[in-house]
């Protein structure tokens, strides 16, 4: 199961040489959730930026759940409309949404090879940028590079990190900097302006607010409890 945003593009090809395969598609027009509840929501549900290789898995018990929702949807807009049919199908369709929500964390858990591989290798992914030369030339890498890197959407890969490890992609930036920047503080001579400036900050200052805020102490404080 996969879900597109509007205007996006997608294709579906035929596999002459493979069973005959059957589904449902739902198609919302923009203006048909205009003014209700879901429109004010629904940009939560990142799986819209998800790419067609992160779909979402089901197992029999979840599709079952899922089609239940959809014909409940077919058989309310089939029926005479009236003023409730509207907010009957929008009520249907966000059951639909958090159902969805609900399956793909359960999917960052139960895939776990799957899941924990993209956790190595993003693991790998930033010593290896960290302890480059790019630091310097590129600065921090972003999470769209990360995510590049990994052939991964960012949405999914941020999503995945909450479940697995209760931090996003910004925040493991982060925490491999720290890291990277304590080890220079404690066992190097170099001045906070040359560290930072190794790390891929343009100024220093911007590299001691970030450590301020990660451990709570800036990092002149942080190499002195090492003298």
């Amino acid at each position: 199961m996969f879900f597109v945003s509007p205007n996006q593009v997608f294709r579906i090809a035929p596999e002459p040489t493979k069973a005959e395969r059957s589904g449902w598609m739902l198609l919302v027009h923009p203006d048909f959730i205009w003014n209700t509840s879901l429109a004010k929501i629904i940009k939560q549900y990142e799986f819209f930026e998800y790419a067609v290789n992160e779909a979402l898995f089901l197992s029999e018990k979840e599709e079952k759940t899922l089609n239940g929702i959809i014909e409940n949807i077919q058989q309310e807009y089939q029926s005479n409309i009236d003023k409730f049919s509207k907010q009957i199908i929008i009520s249907h369709i966000e059951a639909l949404l958090n159902y969805s929500e609900r399956f793909y964390n359960r999917q960052f858990i139960t895939r776990e090879k799957a899941s924990h591989q993209i956790l190595e290798r993003l693991e790998k992914l930033l010593s290896d940028y960290f302890n480059s030369d790019e630091l310097i030339s590129k600065g921090l890498p972003t999470v769209q590079y990360v995510a590049n890197k990994l052939n991964v959407s960012p949405g999914y890969l941020g999503n995945l990190l909450r479940v697995l490890t209760g931090q996003n992609t910004q925040q493991h930036i982060h925490d491999k900097l720290i890291e990277k920047a304590k080890e220079k503080l404690s066992t190097s001579d170099l001045s906070i302006s040359e560290i930072a400036y190794e790390l891929g900050f343009e100024h220093s200052q911007a590299f001691s607010r970030l450590f301020k805020s990660k451990t709570n102490q800036p990092p002149l404080k942080f190499r002195q409890s090492f003298n």
